[in-house]
């Protein structure tokens, strides 16, 4: 199903991880609609009708540059869906691809290519819904001005936690980012929204029931569905946010995810991913559980 009524016609879109899962179905649904999609990937984008596939490490800040060196000069709309889970990447890797990709391009490049009506939406996950709670572990990664502060600013923390700590602590900071964001491009006519997906069926699905504990603990987090989300399902959101329709919708926070996040608010299931991401306690007993399941990196 395709709705052409979104206002996408003609639009210039970026959308990063675009090779699979819900960057894939994000692009899809863009170029059904008539956006001139441009994408940024470490693996080609072989979705038919898009303008151009950039293969682009986003952990690493000259082939993003490299990147944007071959896109347009204005952009529309900007779609920051790259994440890493940290099962299979370094701490730093994982922070540089899920927090540091979005903050730079955004500083670097959108802050001058977009102009009234533009819109970003980044997607973070519901592993930053906390970002509240916890913003003052957040606020000096959000201080730092430059890709080397960044990385300085997690260095520490880089060699003695789990690198899916990494992702947690990313999703985290991007969503304290974009609140800020909503409010400083918000006065430039540009709007900035984020997407907190729950579980979602896409390539990394083994990745996050290796980190929740195995597949019946993945589901737990499912909401009331009782089943993983589609790409698809987390892609129309995105899509939605970011369209001409949603013109007055800016700084929200859209958990994705079936009730779940609302069933933590209720008290009805606890929430396991409310704790200090940089307390060191926090960080051995993390490591020390990952051991006892076998899963120490």
């Amino acid at each position: 199903m395709t709705d052409t009524s979104l206002g996408y016609k003609g639009k210039v879109c970026v959308v990063t991880g675009a090779s699979s899962g819900m960057g894939r179905a994000t692009v899809e649904l863009l170029v059904a609609m008539g956006a001139k999609v441009y994408t940024l990937q470490r693996r080609e984008c072989d979705v038919p009708g898009i303008e151009q596939s950039i293969a682009t490490n986003l952990s690493d800040k000259d082939s993003i540059d490299a990147a944007f060196a071959q896109l347009p000069k204005h952009i529309d709309c900007f779609f920051g869906v790259a994440g890493l889970s940290g099962a299979k990447t370094d701490y730093m890797t994982t922070f540089n691809c899920d927090y540091t990709a979005n903050w730079y391009i955004t500083e670097t490049y959108l802050k001058k290519r977009m102009s009234a009506g533009g819109s970003i939406v980044y997607v973070s996950s519901t592993a930053g819904l906390n970002w509240l709670k916890y913003k003052k572990e957040e606020e000096k990664v959000l201080k730092a001005k430059t890709w080397k502060k960044v990385e300085k600013s997690v260095a520490k923390l880089a060699k003695i936690s789990p690198s899916t700590f990494a992702y947690m602590y990313a999703k985290r900071c991007i969503s304290y980012y974009a609140a800020k964001q909503s409010v400083e491009l918000g006065k430039l006519g540009i709007r900035v929204n984020n997407v907190m997906p729950g579980s979602t069926d896409t390539g990394m699905k083994d990745e996050f029931e290796k980190m929740a504990g195995g597949e019946e603990a993945l589901l737990k987090e499912a909401g009331t569905a009782g089943r993983l989300a589609t790409s698809e399902e987390m892609a129309w959101p995105i899509v939605f946010l970011g369209s001409p329709v949603a013109s007055f919708v800016s700084g929200v926070e859209f958990n994705v995810d079936s009730a779940d996040t609302m069933m933590k608010k209720l008290k009805l299931k606890r929430d396991v991913e409310a704790i200090p991401i940089t307390n060191k306690l926090v960080i051995k007993a993390a490591g020390m559980a990952m051991k006892k399941q076998g899963r120490a990196e």
